[in-house]
């Protein structure tokens, strides 16, 4: 636990300081866009850093019929580190955000797909899939938010698609269940502290599905993807904040570790989501990375 959130708070330094001058120049909204390689990064040196120091947590989710078990889920953790690392500094960010892609799609073939076909009316299987998907599609949007050529819109229209069917999945569930932790409707209810419950569920929900729409559509998707991941953000920081906090004061580690994955997966999200707005600007407006 204590690796997993130091090493986030060194990534949040290291992000920062790259950052720092995109974020001073941006106006609005798009400071949140200047940021996405930050938001990317912590969390995933905080995966990194819990497979790295308590695998026990992650094995399981390692498929039965892989080989070397152990192996793999240490060598996610030492390429989870290595493109945390990339994508903060911003040093080789077409290949860290490639490969960082091409991983969570192969684990949503590989486990994420088959669970949720497996209990096609649990609806957390398929929520889960799709939010490994939009990992996936952002991983991607990095490596062609630096990219040049044909191959470029390419990329961005798959991840595009995937942000927006992601986004509309999610809007719907918390219509349907607005007092869920918003963002990734998962199982965790939010808690009784935090105030206008379902208010946040169904502003949260609006703001999906008319951003997945409007991304889906390919209709102003620079805006809506900015403004989509901005609320995912302030999510974060005003809901899964004071979850976080809550959690780590609990004397169970698996407390503790539930509040930082639900804090950084809901980042991870949000970081899908500006990528695609930093990936869709103008080649001539410089607000994101740098390859």
């Amino acid at each position: 636990m204590l690796a997993m959130c130091s090493t986030g708070v060194l990534l949040f330094l290291i992000g920062l300081w790259a950052a720092k001058a995109d974020i001073a120049r941006a106006r609005g909204l798009d400071k949140f866009v200047a940021a996405t390689n930050l938001c990317f990064a912590i969390p995933l040196a905080v995966f990194g850093a819990l497979h790295l120091s308590t695998v026990a947590f992650v094995l399981p989710a390692v498929p039965n019929y892989m080989p070397w078990r152990l192996f793999w889920a240490y060598l996610v953790g030492v390429a989870l580190m290595a493109a945390a690392l990339s994508i903060a500094t911003r040093i080789q960010v077409f290949w860290s955000g490639l490969l960082f892609g091409t991983m969570m799609f192969l684990f949503v073939l590989m486990s994420d797909l088959p669970g949720a076909l497996a209990s096609p009316g649990n609806r957390f299987g398929w929520t889960l899939a799709i939010r490994e998907l939009s990992f996936a599609a952002g991983g991607w949007l990095l490596a062609a938010s630096v990219m040049r050529g044909p191959r470029r819109s390419w990329l961005i229209s798959v991840g595009r698609v995937v942000i927006g069917v992601a986004a509309i999945f999610y809007g719907v569930e918390h219509f349907l269940h607005p007092l869920h932790c918003p963002g990734v409707p998962l199982e965790k209810v939010m808690p009784a502290y935090i105030p206008a419950r379902p208010v946040i569920g169904f502003v949260t929900g609006a703001i999906l599905v008319v951003s997945g729409v409007a991304i889906l559509l390919n209709k102003k998707t620079r805006l809506a993807a900015t403004c989509l991941g901005s609320w995912i953000v302030l999510l974060v920081v005003f809901v899964y904040g004071p979850i976080l906090i809550v959690q780590l004061l609990d004397p169970s580690l698996a407390a503790k570790i539930e509040g930082i994955n639900y804090f950084a997966d809901t980042l991870l999200f949000a970081a899908a989501i500006l990528v695609l707005a930093a990936a869709s600007r103008d080649v001539t407006s410089q607000v994101c990375v740098d390859s």
